[in-house]
């Protein structure tokens, strides 16, 4: 895997004085200039989902960098994301605004522990959420995504025994949805896991007629309570249809953008994290990409993502296989 270049994470600024919608002029100019198209997750800071050309969940965006026909592909989100982008586009430079941008389900479901766990289950079929590392995908005979994995679950025979990876909760959630046992690796995403339940109720009872919507990646006591479960282009859908004027959303808070963008007339409260003195339910990952960082990305192409030929081709099979059955969803 290549790293940045000496330099690039100190992120020198862009031209000194540059005001904001220069600096997305900038980005504009860059973007047509390098013949790039610029992928971002719903979770981003809304000034960058505002430029990019796909904004979605990622089983979206990694049917947008499967189609991609741009020279260069900027993926704002997190590592494995623009990892995803890479697999599929080994010809394309793809490149990501930082870095560092990881995931806690990926940086907690190490390749060398993963692969004892799997040693320790033989004979499983092994169906890993997306969001893991590229040696974990090839590890994997399925990846699937949280709008896809009910329905790819579904589809392994009922006598086939199966390992979910690396989100416990959304492991839960799947297993009782498709009436499946399924072997749990016991990881779980940093921002779902911080909902408070208690604070979630004291907020449903000063809105009696608020809706509460979850990503399946929050903890069952949260889920329970929920009008609706579903992924975040789920959630956003079913925020815009629902005829609910104020709806709790206990997800990732960047996509109230989205929501408040299609449907203005309705009231969107993020759902409170544990800790009210923190930013918790925002990704610290996500948010490590900013437009200063995506302006100097696309001027010097940097930092690039590259991937081994093997490793490349192991974790594409299992992507492969989750594009295959994924259709209609």
């Amino acid at each position: 895997m290549a790293l940045p270049k000496p330099g690039l994470l100190g992120w020198q600024l862009p031209k000194p004085g540059l005001l904001g919608w220069q600096l997305e002029d900038e980005i504009r100019r860059l973007k047509k200039e390098r013949n790039a198209i610029l992928l971002a997750h719903y979770y981003q800071e809304s000034d960058i989902q505002d430029l990019a050309d796909h904004v979605g969940d990622s089983l979206g965006l990694a049917r947008a960098a499967q189609k991609a026909t741009a020279d260069v592909i900027v993926f704002a989100g997190v590592h494995f994301m623009a990892e995803v982008a890479k697999i599929l586009n080994p010809e394309r430079i793809v490149v990501l605004p930082d870095f560092t941008a990881g995931c806690s389900l990926a940086d907690g479901c190490p390749p060398e522990a993963f692969r004892h766990f799997l040693d320790a289950h033989p004979g499983h079929t092994v169906v890993s959420y997306i969001n893991c590392s590229a040696a974990v995908k090839a590890m994997s005979d399925i990846i699937c995504t949280s709008s896809n994995a009910v329905k790819i679950i579904e589809q392994i025979p009922r006598d086939q025994p199966i390992i979910f990876a690396p989100d416990q909760h959304l492991g839960r959630f799947v297993a009782k949805q498709a009436g499946r046992d399924l072997v749990l690796w016991p990881g779980s995403c940093i921002v779902h896991e911080t909902f408070s339940e208690k604070k979630i109720l004291a907020l449903k009872l000063r809105h009696p007629d608020a809706e509460l919507i979850a990503h399946p990646e929050c903890e069952e006591s949260v889920l329970r309570h929920a009008n609706f479960v579903g992924s975040t282009t789920a959630l956003l859908k079913y925020a815009v249809t629902s005829k609910a004027d104020t709806i709790i959303v206990a997800t990732e808070e960047g996509i109230l953008h989205s929501m408040r963008r299609d449907a203005p007339q309705k009231t969107f409260i993020p759902a409170p994290p544990e800790d009210e003195s923190c930013a918790c339910n925002q990704c610290p990952h996500m948010r490590k990409n900013t437009l200063e960082k995506l302006y100097l990305c696309l001027r010097d192409l940097e930092p690039r993502l590259e991937l081994d030929e093997p490793l490349r081709l192991a974790a594409k099979r299992p992507i492969d296989r989750m594009l295959e059955m994924s259709t209609g969803v």
